[in-house]
């Protein structure tokens, strides 16, 4: 007796259904680790608590490098993903912000590395670039929120996404994206309540 060819095809619904629920699983990890964890921005306004500030500065410190270190591999991954479809690199405001971004950030990391977690550095020094630091982190980070604010609108129009489900989507993410940076900039200028 033939076996039957329909007994060896597998159904796509079971996996399109995992792959859901593998972005449901996801996409709640990242929730509640930026609620547990926030950005690192505002590392100091989130550790609650008398101020450790040598706590503070190692979550602060680890934080940026992650994100200094995920930036880098996202810039990779562009470059790379262009030169394999043959697309022009650099050639639009947002990846001139993007690169600016990136590079601020890395010698906004360096430069607080040496003021403020290096041995050698003195502590006058340190009270007087404190506010510059913070002013530069800021810059830096409205910078990078304006990049990909203008990478969610390169994406929209290249899609043509007019009056959509998508569309929808994508100013939605835009505007939680805006959202997300005045939380964070109040959350730097406001006082700590705890």
């Amino acid at each position: 007796m033939a076996p039957n060819s329909r007994s060896y095809q597998v159904s796509a619904t079971p996996f399109t259904v995992f792959g859901h629920l593998l972005f449901i699983a996801v996409a709640t990890l990242v929730f509640v680790w930026l609620l547990k964890f926030r950005e690192a921005i505002m590392a100091y306004k989130t550790i609650p608590g008398r101020r450790d500030v040598q706590v503070q500065r190692v979550v602060h410190l680890t934080l940026q490098t992650i994100a200094l270190g995920s930036g880098i591999l996202g810039i990779v991954s562009v470059f790379k993903f262009q030169d394999e479809a043959e697309i022009p690199d650099m050639f639009t405001l947002h990846s001139w912000l993007g690169m600016i971004a990136i590079c601020l950030f890395g010698l906004q990391l360096l430069l607080g590395f040496f003021s403020f977690v290096f041995p050698g550095a003195e502590s006058y020094s340190r009270a007087g670039y404190t506010p510059w630091h913070i002013f530069g982190g800021l810059v830096i980070f409205f910078l990078a929120i304006a990049t990909a604010e203008m990478g969610l609108l390169l994406k929209f129009l290249r899609l043509g996404l007019f009056r959509s489900q998508e569309a929808l989507i994508v100013n939605f993410i835009g505007l939680l994206l805006f959202l997300f940076a005045v939380a964070v900039g109040l959350s730097v200028v406001l006082t700590r309540g705890y």
